[in-house]
């Protein structure tokens, strides 16, 4: 187990302390907006930064990760909660407390059950379906702020659409004025000066010219007053019905910080050549949200974006969350006043910008091109998630993840090889060649674990190699490199097709068989009177010299 600061000297201390810094300027004014996309009290996203990310920069084997609220989380908590309280209700927050304490028991028993392998199981369509519906979904409030129009955001998707539409006869000039100046800054300035933190740049400049120009009475809407004060101990009191009621969209929060989070620490690990422990910073998770829901924060997830900001920043350390934690508690206790004339429509440019990047443009186009099923499955992840719901979204793109995995598992290649190992006929084609590896003899490789997925579609090629040979097969070599696995229906399979090559007059031998699949082969009673060759070219010459 590394220790905390893994990577810190006193020669990158002083950088460290800078990259805190950055982080600091482009965190607040983030989580103020993914706040307010929650639901929640600006104060909820401040708290978020203080004592879960000391936690989790204490306990994570990640240098670089940054843990916090984000876009698509905060989305989540707004349409799971949104169903059962009112945005701004005692309960509504309390709920949310709720909700991170349940997605912290979830992340700990994922720790201590050594669940860090979940990173893989979502693919990339389905997470680029699922957080564009979210990221769209968020789009709707932030253009609603920006333009000055009031909606309800806790509404769905189509809803809050209709509802900006009819509302654009109230749209502010002012504020349609700082949207755009907010943006343009933000786009323009990231391309001259990425290091810069422009969302803090927007938000005083603008704060300035509604204090000079008395904005807030001219019709702008402005973030009001902030509660002062540091984050205390806290603990949600519900009904044992509402803690069950907020289970599913914790473990949908859950799965999503898993599959990005982790994939993400282990990409920044690869890149900078230290090693990462998922199954730490699951529990690094879970402890974090623990303090998230004891001291009034929300449910804390991993921010790519802030990640990337630190990397390009230089930071190697998770001091920079403390730092920024540090500069967050002293703002808490002695800067809220400096936040109460933050117009709305500026944090809305600030989170759309930053959200805009979630739509997954190029990653759509890219499945287009390169991948028309899997562009299907973000397709239809991004649709339901949209129009259904999160939580419905997360269980079709669950769903989804078991389907594509099913129908790559069915298919694995299947070739028959030549006598130097390489393919030359896939058995997979509607009308194999009738290529053979040696006069009389196929030998057959399966590049995938032989089980019940698969199990029909190795009979059926098997048969086929004999079938369609071009010259009559009286022997059949399995190769079993690739073949690292063996369950009860691959072993029927392939005890049906070893009958059928016997009622065929044809033999069957094995060749280059892992030590643990000759052992399941073996206990299931397939070894028996049955070759095993160390090479395929030995099982060529073997069965060759039988005849």
């Amino acid at each position: 187990m590394s220790r905390p600061f893994a990577g810190l000297t006193r020669r990158n201390v002083a950088g460290e302390v800078g990259a805190g810094v950055t982080l600091l300027a482009i965190a607040v004014p983030l989580n103020i907006g993914y706040a307010q996309i929650a639901g929640l009290p600006p104060t909820a996203g401040l708290y978020a930064l203080v004592v879960p990310a000391i936690v989790f920069a204490l306990v994570a084997s990640s240098r670089q990760l940054v843990a916090s609220p984000d876009a698509a989380a905060s989305a989540l908590v707004a349409s799971s909660i949104g169903g059962l309280a009112l945005a701004g209700d005692a309960d509504y927050a309390t709920m949310a407390l709720a909700q991170a304490i349940i997605c912290a028991v979830v992340f700990i028993l994922c720790a201590v059950f050594k669940l860090g392998f979940l990173a893989s199981f979502l693919s990339k369509p389905v997470l680029v379906g699922f957080i564009a519906g979210l990221a769209l979904d968020i789009l709707v409030s932030q253009v609603a702020k920006m333009l000055g129009v009031s909606i309800d955001s806790s509404k769905e998707f189509v809803e809050k659409l209709a509802e900006l539409g009819a509302n654009l006869v109230e749209t502010d000039a002012w504020s349609v004025g700082i949207a755009v100046v907010s943006i343009l800054i933000l786009v323009v300035g990231r391309r001259v000066a990425r290091l810069v933190p422009w969302a803090l740049v927007v938000l005083v400049t603008s704060t300035i010219a509604v204090v000079l120009l008395d904005l807030d009475g001219a019709g702008v809407d402005v973030l009001g007053e902030v509660p002062a004060g540091p984050p205390t101990l806290t603990w949600p009191v519900l009904d044992w019905t509402t803690w069950v009621a907020l289970v599913p969209s914790a473990l949908a929060l859950v799965l999503v910080t898993i599959a990005e989070g982790l994939l993400v620490a282990r990409a920044y690990a690869e890149r900078h050549g230290y090693r990462d422990g998922p199954n730490r910073d699951l529990l690094a998770f879970g402890l974090g949200n623990l303090a998230a829901g004891a001291t009034g924060g929300y449910v804390v997830g991993a921010s790519a974006s802030r990640t990337a900001a630190m990397d390009l920043a230089g930071s190697r350390t998770q001091l920079p969350a403390v730092v920024a934690a540090v500069g967050t508690l002293l703002l808490l206790v002695f800067g809220t006043a400096l936040l109460a004339d933050i117009p709305s429509p500026a944090i809305g440019a600030v989170v759309a910008v930053a959200v805009v990047p979630l739509l997954g443009l190029r990653e759509f186009a890219g499945l287009w091109r390169s991948a028309r099923f899997e562009f299907a499955i973000a397709i239809v992840c991004f649709a339901v998630t949209l129009f259904v719901g999160a939580i419905p979204g997360i269980l079709v793109a669950f769903v989804l993840a078991l389907v594509n995995l099913a129908r790559r598992a069915a298919r694995p290649s299947l070739d028959v090889l030549a006598e130097d190992d390489h393919p030359t006929d896939s058995l997979l084609d509607p009308a194999p060649a009738g290529a053979v590896t040696a006069p009389g003899v196929v030998v057959v490789r399966l590049g995938a674990p032989l089980f019940f997925a698969n199990a029909s579609s190795f009979s059926d090629a098997a048969k086929a190699a004999v079938e369609h040979a071009a010259t009559p097969v009286r022997h059949l070599v399995l190769d079993c490199e690739a073949i690292t696995d063996l369950d009860v229906t691959g072993a029927e399979s392939l005890r049906g097709v070893q009958r059928w090559l016997g009622e065929h007059d044809v033999t069957l031998a094995y060749s280059r068989v892992h030590p643990y699949v000759r052992r399941l082969l073996d206990g299931f009673g397939l070894l028996d009177g049955v070759a095993v060759y160390d090479t395929n070219r030995a099982a060529v010459a073997g069965v060759a010299a039988s005849d």
